[in-house]
């Protein structure tokens, strides 16, 4: 049987450090998800057919990659029981390794060409993507290490958006500048990465440096063995309340990347006015903020899974009604945009929020299995959002062609427009509707089961 060691005071020390694992890690990864295509395309010059070929790949890798080394943590554990913590020891080796496959990846393709090009361009992208996934699994694995209850759960989930929203923003302030000196060139995208990787080190270290681990899990010896590959395939069966994160995980990262690939063509061809997209961060940060802020107050008092819940019920109500009203009028673009953008966000505090969640998953599944595997839990929750990242873009693509949309056409017919407007506004409230039900109906963590873990983790502490 398992022990579980706990120490008392989640200091302000504790929630700084565990904000800066968010912020450290997406200096690169920020670089990935915005600039990566003009840096495949325009510089690289890599075709796009066998750019097709080379992300399904890659998307592949990524779906095996997260579970397979939250597993291998849990495994590693298991067997010889690092002095310095589960996952800590995992931050500290990742951290350097980030860094310097994030400015390999962005600099030593550009000095090759044709096949030979391509062959280093696809292993770089593995190499970083196998480091990022080895920062990503332990530094997400280690808020049900750090936090007890609720309260801390929602404190520690909003020190990790703020670290998001701020490793999000720094890399999109320092690379359009280079390339705004420089074009296009190798020497932006590389003098910008090194730069992003140098300062991400900085925040990974921190992160490492004023975290602890609070909830220690001590597996004797002779259960290590237990501990296997497959044990997620069991959790699936047993544990409703990570089923319910999962559907969830699929469901809310489908609605963003609907709206996300379709937004400039709900602005563009419905809206006629694309340049006021540029606006919509000066009005989702602040509702971010005011959200992070209070929602540990919020969570401590009615629960974490119930503001998460009445969250996505009441930005499912606006997109909604956002839908309705622009079937009957005609809707100003300035308009659309403060509606959609506080839909989005009050929705999205579930993905802020959602760690928390997972957390509590862990412990559950401690109650149930005796085991407590927090990385191949967090690695397949990682891997669900990425089922949902991945529909979501694809689906949204493929709708297009449904509705009829033609690049070539000065103007789109009524009924393309009637179906963007159906695809950004209709389809992520539906969505929406998919995560409510999935915490309404399949979450199954009461009041009693609390107590149980509860009592539980005491009995554990006191062996």
């Amino acid at each position: 049987m398992a022990t579980t060691t706990q120490k008392s005071g989640l200091t302000f020390k504790h929630k700084v450090g565990y904000a800066m694992g968010d912020l450290g890690g997406c200096m690169t990864f920020a670089l990935m998800g915005a600039m990566v295509t003009r840096y495949y395309t325009n510089v690289l010059q890599v075709n796009t057919a066998v750019l097709a070929t080379l992300l399904l790949v890659w998307n592949i890798w990524d779906a095996v990659n997260d579970p397979m080394m939250g597993a291998l943590m849990d495994k590693m554990y298991a067997k010889h029981h690092n002095k310095n913590g589960k996952f800590r020891p995992w931050l500290l080796r990742a951290a350097p390794l980030l860094a310097i496959t994030s400015i390999v990846f962005w600099t030593v393709p550009t000095l090759f060409d044709g096949y030979t090009m391509l062959v280093v361009l696809f292993f770089c992208k593995i190499l970083y993507e196998g480091c990022y996934t080895m920062f990503n699994i332990p530094m997400g694995s280690l808020l049900s290490a750090m936090a007890n209850i609720d309260g801390e759960r929602a404190a520690l989930s909003s020190a990790r958006g703020f670290g998001s929203m701020i490793g999000n923003v720094i890399p999109m302030m320092i690379l359009p500048q280079l390339l705004a000196k420089f074009g296009d060139t190798s020497k932006a995208f590389g003098i910008g990465a090194a730069i992003c990787a140098s300062i991400g080190f900085v925040f990974c270290f921190l992160h490492y440096y004023w975290t602890e681990e609070r909830n220690v899990a001590d597996t004797p010896k002779e259960e290590a063995a237990n501990v296997k590959f497959t044990d997620i395939l069991s959790v699936f069966k047993k544990n409703r309340a990570f089923l319910a994160l999962c559907i969830h995980g699929v469901c809310i990262c489908c609605m963003q990347y609907v709206g996300s690939t379709l937004g400039t063509y709900m602005y563009s061809d419905v809206l006629g006015n694309i340049g006021i997209m540029s606006l919509a961060s000066v009005v989702s940060m602040p509702l971010s903020i005011v959200a992070l802020l209070i929602m540990p107050k919020l969570a401590e008092k009615f629960g974490l899974e119930k503001v998460i819940r009445t969250c996505l019920l009441i930005g499912c109500g606006l997109y909604m009604g956002l839908f309705v009203v622009m079937m009957l009028f005609s809707v100003p673009a300035i308009v659309y945009l403060v509606w959609s953008t506080m839909a989005s966000g009050i929705a999205s505090v579930s993905i802020l929020m959602q760690w928390g969640l997972v957390g509590e998953a862990i412990d559950y599944n401690e109650l149930l299995t005796g085991k407590r595997t927090e990385g191949s839990i967090y690695g397949t929750f990682n891997l669900s959002r990425r089922i949902g990242q991945t529909v979501g873009n694809s689906a949204a693509v493929l709708a297009l062609g449904w509705i009829g949309y033609d690049a070539n056409l000065a103007a789109q017919s009524a009924g393309t427009l009637t179906g963007i407007k159906a695809l950004c506004v209709l389809v992520p409230g539906i969505f929406l509707v998919g995560s409510w039900i999935a915490f309404r109906f399949v979450w199954n963590i009461t009041p009693e089961i609390r107590a149980k873990m509860a009592a539980s983790k005491a009995a554990k502490s006191a062996q």
